[in-house]
């Protein structure tokens, strides 16, 4: 199911705020990293109805989401 287009940059907006407060990083890093993000490939598609999922789910998803690139760039 796709959601209202308005309904979801208000949905993006809060996602990234409590996402930026939770990891302790800028709102401009915070965003330029949903908008890279799987996270929100899967929500604006529409899959799963992940629209639907609360707002702390989704910063929760998306610091998993960080913190296994994080992982990864520690090696190179």
């Amino acid at each position: 199911m796709k959601a209202n287009p308005i309904l979801l940059q208000k949905k993006y907006s809060r996602v990234i705020v409590c996402f930026a407060e939770r990891q302790g990083i800028s709102l401009d890093a915070a965003l330029d990293f949903f908008y890279h993000s799987e996270v929100y490939q899967l929500v604006r598609d529409g899959v799963s109805d992940m629209h639907c999922m609360s707002d702390m789910y989704l910063a929760e998803e998306l610091a998993e989401e960080y913190q296994k690139l994080d992982r990864s760039n520690t090696f190179i």
